[in-house]
């Protein structure tokens, strides 16, 4: 298991997040997703952490609370050490009936961030992170709230989730001149089934240094392989996600055939096509942890085995062929204007031959 920094943080975490979506459903959307209880997600988290695992993240909406406390009261039951882990989670989803019980208010963030802790049973969380973008709050009054929580000591880094890149960079101009914590990561959806990230957002990170930690690495399940193209090939798995709940949006057809060329790298390895879509993330150089969520110890134990797959340049051609994006503007106009411009930069820093001059 390797550790990466986050963002341009002191603060390492696990190539593997274990997410807790699957925890506590109980009825609708949740219970469609996982209805793991304290027992079982006590298995899952006591297996995450002895393969190295010290990343946990989940949502005070996840199962309307139920995930965090599951969470919470299986890390005091296994006897974890606060220090061992880092727990992150979310606000800005509806947690009430009220008109302020969501959003990014200063009155929705400091009530949250209580709950949180509380149903949690910590005394601080290491990574809380926005869920969305609120377009109904100034971007100037979530910031402010969530360094005040910072400077309190109930958080200790803050992130974002599922905004576009000049949000993300305008809020952390503002946390810059106003002095106030920044966003550290980023937690959005990326898969080789869904690269659509790589037009704006990726660029960004690496411009600013920000940390990447994927959701969904699997497409909701689709890149496990067990959903087959033609129903001559069989049937998925009863209870399988995606029969239930098709999400995130997925094109099907280039999925197929992204899986198509998995298929063979993952057989000739003995492992799962599964692990070889979670390998290509793990490889990809702006990713700093991968979020995998599961409802068994077996799948589980599957999805921390992609931490051992190395893929070849000539494997990741391939992949990188079947998925990449179509060319956009202004994409395309980049590379057609800059490629003198990079074509001096690999020159200048090409190693030097011959004897010195």
């Amino acid at each position: 298991m390797r550790y990466n920094p986050l963002g341009r943080t002191g603060l390492f975490v696990s190539e593997l997040c274990l997410g807790t979506m699957t925890f506590g459903g109980s009825e609708g959307m949740w219970r469609q997703i996982g209805a793991l209880q304290q027992l079982d997600a006590e298995k899952l988290i006591g297996q995450a952490v002895d393969a190295g695992i010290n990343f946990i993240d989940t949502a005070d909406i996840y199962s309307e609370g139920l995930s965090e406390q599951i969470t919470g009261q299986a890390l005091k039951n296994l006897k974890i050490p606060r220090d061992k882990v880092v727990v992150a989670t979310k606000v800005f989803g509806a947690t009430g009936e009220g008109p302020n019980a969501q959003g990014l208010s200063r009155s929705h963030i400091l009530d949250g961030v209580k709950a949180s802790l509380k149903r949690l049973q910590l005394d601080h969380i290491d990574l809380y992170q926005v869920h969305g973008f609120d377009p109904a709050t100034p971007v100037e009054e979530t910031l402010h709230a969530l360094d005040q929580l910072v400077r309190h000591g109930h958080v200790r880094y803050v992130g974002v989730s599922n905004w576009a890149a000049w949000q993300i960079v305008k809020a952390r101009g503002i946390s810059g001149r106003l002095g106030l914590a920044r966003f550290e990561s980023l937690q959005a959806y990326y898969s080789v089934a869904g690269r659509d990230l790589e037009r704006e957002l990726l660029p960004m990170l690496k411009s600013e240094g920000v940390g990447l930690m994927v959701w969904s690495p699997l497409a909701g399940g689709f890149l496990s392989g067990k959903y087959p193209r033609n129903p001559a090939q069989g049937q998925a798995e009863e209870g399988s996600r995606r029969m239930a709940f098709d999400f995130p949006p997925v094109n099907k057809e280039k999925a197929w055939d992204c899986i198509d060329v998995m298929r063979p790298i993952a057989e000739a390895q003995g492992v799962s096509v599964a692990r070889v879509a979670l390998a290509w993330l793990l490889h990809q150089p702006q990713v700093t942890s991968v979020i995998v969520g599961a409802k068994r110890p077996e799948q589980l134990a599957d999805n921390i085995a992609a931490t051992q797959v190395t893929l070849s340049p000539d494997d990741l051609q391939k992949i990188n062929d079947a998925s990449s994006l179509p060319p956009e503007y202004p994409g395309w106009m980049f590379e057609r204007q800059g490629e003198y411009r990079r074509q001096q930069l690999d020159a200048a820093h090409a190693p030097r031959t011959g004897p010195a001059a």
